[in-house]
């Protein structure tokens, strides 16, 4: 979130802007000169907004003579510039509809190939992503640090409450109002694969709705 908030915000300077703009509607790379050019902005600070604009994630570089020469007096490669292969968004609460996207389109692809219940088979994706999420977080960090550390990362925003956790925000907020079933019980199987992923937390994640919260809380587990 820190990176992508850096690259929106790259983007308010609007001398940046206008290269940006410029850069991404052609059809090939350009270089320092022909964006100076086009925008009508020396060529020096051409040069300091496309490099941070580089160094924000928004643009990629790659070096080319474009003379069709090579070997010794072919000169220097022009440095290029054009857009940069990810995606950069940022949503205020975060919302995770790539995560979403992915899960169910995974699980309508496989249930065509296999036969299943669509729903069955989003649930045991769901579940295996969140036990692949939580082994790759519990690796560095145990127990609860673990699993607040996974729920951070993916927009659930936890709350520590009566020795449980609360998700203050839904990363799947549009969808689940709309597809209540399908996508609470998809984030319920997600979120009981994270716990299922690291080593000690004592919770056990429940279907729990309530105004302005995730559909699911955190709770802690039954005694053995």
């Amino acid at each position: 979130m820190e990176d992508h908030v850096a690259a929106v915000a790259a983007l308010a300077e609007p001398t940046r802007r206008r290269l940006y703009d410029h850069v991404v509607r052609q059809s090939a790379p350009v270089t320092r000169d022909e964006a100076a050019a086009a925008v009508g902005v020396p060529r020096g600070t051409t040069a300091f907004h496309l490099d941070r604009l580089v160094a924000d994630g928004l643009l990629d570089v790659h070096y080319e003579r474009r003379t069709g020469r090579s070997g010794p007096g072919a000169g220097r490669p022009a440095k290029l510039y054009r857009r940069a292969a990810c995606t950069v968004g940022v949503s205020l609460p975060e919302r995770r509809y790539d995560l979403a996207g992915d899960l169910l389109a995974g699980a309508l692809q496989e249930a065509e190939a296999s036969g299943e219940s669509p729903r069955t088979v989003l649930g045991r994706r769901a579940h295996a992503r969140g036990r692949e999420l939580g082994r790759a977080v519990g690796r560095a960090l145990g127990g609860r640090d673990a699993v607040l550390a996974v729920l951070e990362e993916h927009g659930f925003e936890p709350r520590v409450e009566d020795g449980g956790v609360t998700l203050a925000n839904c990363p799947f907020h549009a969808l689940a109002g709309e597809y209540t079933d399908l996508v609470c019980g998809m984030n319920l199987r997600l979120l009981d694969g994270v716990l299922a992923g690291i080593d000690g937390t004592g919770l056990t994640a429940r279907l729990a709705p309530a105004p302005g919260v995730c559909c699911v809380r955190l709770e802690p587990s039954p005694p053995a």
